[in-house]
């Protein structure tokens, strides 16, 4: 198999698995309102719901990256998708809070990190040289948005045409196709033969979890990215929200999420080339910046349909296009052997920027009776996720291809 076709394989393979994972996980936020009228559990527990998924799903993407590490990415990708699928399946019939944590917070979640960034990224980046690696995250990154783009506006139609019921057994039903989508992912170097290259790279994972997190470029990396998962699970979760409290159908919620996944495949295919030539660092500074200054401007607009439309791409562009160039610079920093686990350390800390975003949403809501805290706080922490990249040790690419 020649190398172009290597890594279209790879490539395609993991951008379609993420599509769904990710399309499904960026659409749970229009059940927000049917879970509510159905159960009536109240928004405040929902969201703590939604709000453990965030943090679940960051706690599996380190264990899930150790776990491939061992026995293989294809493996852990099965084992997650019967976890998503049973988790979505079995949601219908919780009606307590805690019944929505196990099924949404715990098993939907867990199971859908199973099939994520940390795993798919680590999983291409190993059998493909480095000149080729930043493009590759690029266009597998592009696959989970668009998969939001597919997944929530279909997924409202679904919600519409029949009911929440329906539309979640579908998601259910979709999420096993992963199964199948993984095969190219099959490893042909047996455990002992990982064992063996693991031994020759000559450090541990213990001493590479210590070397790192005691690295001040590591560290930074990660605030960044816990306030990127912030800002994040707060519109994922809440914005159907926002449509509805300024008088707008549902159906502008569902777009926007569209445009939302839509406008980040452009995004991320633009990070994971323009990694190629520039520092990351600097491509996470202007992707932070311009949030922030994207907000301020949303707040002062007029709150109508083309309004959250144009927010929704500008946003979009910058979505998870902040990916790419994350795990570029964990690679940078500490080579590929751990890269998964390393990774998934991060994506943990964007989680839990996640959790406080999608809970404190819902709490802002009840308390306030509107989000305008929780889109200040937007602002500030964007602003601080910029600032914090820049001090990350980083060499410029032009100098290390001369050097």
């Amino acid at each position: 198999m020649t190398p172009q076709r290597t890594f279209w394989i790879l490539v395609m393979s993991s951008a379609a698995i993420l599509a769904v994972t990710m399309g499904i996980r960026q659409s749970m936020g229009l059940f927000v309102s049917p879970l509510n009228t159905s159960t009536g559990l109240g928004v405040v527990t929902i969201s703590f719901a939604m709000a453990v998924a965030q943090l679940a799903w960051g706690v599996a993407q380190p264990l899930f990256g150790m776990l491939a590490d061992k026995v293989g990415s294809f493996k852990v990708i099965v084992f997650g998708t019967l976890m998503l699928s049973l988790g979505l399946a079995i949601t219908p019939f919780m009606s307590s809070g805690f019944g929505l944590i196990f099924s949404i917070g715990v098993l939907t979640a867990v199971g859908a990190g199973a099939g994520s960034f940390s795993i798919l990224i680590g999983a291409s980046a190993q059998r493909l040289p480095a000149e080729r690696r930043s493009t590759a995250a690029g266009l597998i990154n592009a696959g989970g948005s668009l998969g939001q783009f597919i997944f929530a506006p279909v997924t409202q139609v679904l919600i519409n045409s029949f009911n929440w019921v329906v539309a979640i057994l579908a998601l259910a039903a979709t999420s096993l196709t992963t199964i199948l989508l993984a095969l190219p992912l099959r490893e042909k170097n047996s455990v002992a033969e990982k064992r063996a290259v693991a031994q020759a790279d000559g450090v541990a994972l213990g001493e590479q979890l210590r070397i790192a997190f005691k690295d001040r470029s590591y560290l930074c990396l990660n605030v960044g990215f816990f306030t990127c998962g912030f800002h994040i699970a707060f519109l994922v979760t809440h914005l159907p929200g926002e449509v509805n409290l300024c008088g707008l159908p549902a159906s502008v919620g569902a777009a926007s999420l569209a445009i939302i996944g839509l406008a980040n495949v452009v995004g991320s295919i633009w990070a994971g080339w323009l990694g190629q030539t520039k520092r990351m660092k600097m491509i996470l500074f202007w992707m932070y910046a311009s949030r922030a200054l994207a907000i301020a401007i949303y707040l002062m607009a007029p709150k109508t349909a083309l309004t959250f439309y144009i927010f929704a791409a500008v946003l979009g562009f910058t979505w998870l296009a902040t990916v790419p160039p994350t795990a570029g610079l964990v690679g940078k920093l500490f080579g590929l052997r751990y890269l998964g686990t390393l990774f998934g350390f991060a994506l943990l800390s964007h989680q839990i920027g996640g959790f406080f975003g999608a809970w404190l949403g819902g709490i802002t809501l009840v308390q306030s009776g509107n989000y305008e805290w929780m889109w200040y706080a937007d602002i500030v922490l964007a602003s601080i996720a910029a600032l914090v990249n820049l001090p990350i040790r980083e060499e410029h690419p032009r100098l290390a291809v001369t050097a």
